[in-house]
C-alpha cells in the first residue's frame, strides 16, 4: 500500500512542467527530471488518505500530513482543538490514524483515538537510526532500527548522482535535526497562536 504525500504531488507537477512552490528543495527538482512516464503515472495515481482494516487492530487510516490535507502539520503537542478540526471527518470506526510529513516519531491519544507518526528513514528528525511503527492487537509500538550513519552516508554518496549529495548527507544522515529543532521549525504551521521555544 502506498499513500500520496506532498512531495509526490510536487514531483508529478515538476515532471509535467508545472510550477512548484518557492523554496522547493533542489533534490526534488533533480529527482523529478529522472522520473519515467510510468513513475509519474504511479505517483499521480496514489490516494490520500487510505483506510485499511488490519487484523487485530481494526480500521487504520494512513495519511501523509493529516486526513484532510497531505501538507497540513500536526505535532505531538498540537492542541486538542486543532486535533478536533483535523480529525472531524474521520469515521468513528477508525481508532488509529498514521500520519507523517514532519518526519518526527510520536504516538499519542487524541480523544481516545491513537495518532501515530512513525518518523522518516530518509530524513529523520529527532531520532537516531531508522524509525518505524508496529501496530498489533497489543497496541502501538514505536521502534528504531540502529544504523551506522557513516556507512549509510558513504553508500548514499557513492550511489547517488545528485550534485549536492554530500551536503544532503551531512544535513540528513550525519547531523539530522533534533526533535526540539523540528518542533520549533514546524510549530507555526499547526494552528497554534503562541510561539514555541525550549523550556
Amino acid at each position: 500500500m502506498l499513500v500520496r504525500g506532498n512531495a509526490d504531488r510536487d514531483l508529478v507537477t515538476a515532471a509535467r512542467g508545472g510550477q512548484l512552490p518557492e523554496g522547493t528543495p533542489a533534490v526534488d527538482l533533480w529527482a523529478a527530471g529522472r522520473l519515467t512516464d510510468a513513475h509519474v503515472d504511479l505517483l499521480d495515481g496514489l490516494r490520500h488518505p487510505v483506510t485499511v482494516a488490519l487484523e487485530g487492530v481494526g480500521d487504520v487510516l494512513f495519511c501523509h500530513g493529516t486526513p484532510r490535507d497531505d501538507d497540513e502539520v500536526v505535532l505531538v503537542d498540537t492542541r486538542p482543538a486543532q486535533w478536533a478540526r483535523v480529525l472531524a471527518e474521520v469515521p468513528d470506526t477508525v481508532r488509529v490514524v498514521c500520519c507523517g510529513h514532519t518526519h518526527m516519531p510520536f504516538a499519542r491519544l487524541v480523544d481516545r483515538r491513537w495518532v501515530v507518526n512513525s518518523g522518516s528513514i530518509g530524513m529523520p528528525y529527532g531520532s537516531s537510526g531508522a524509525p518505524w511503527t508496529l501496530l498489533d492487537a497489543y497496541g502501538v509500538h514505536l521502534r528504531t532500527t540502529a544504523i551506522d550513519p557513516d556507512r549509510v552516508a558513504r553508500s548514499v554518496v557513492e550511489q547517488s548522482e545528485f550534485p549536492d549529495v554530500a551536503q544532503w548527507v551531512e544535513d540528513y544522515v550525519l547531523s539530522a535535526p533534533s526533535d526540539l529543532d523540528a518542533l520549533r521549525a514546524f510549530a507555526h504551521r499547526d494552528g497554534r497562536v503562541e510561539t514555541w521555544d525550549r523550556p
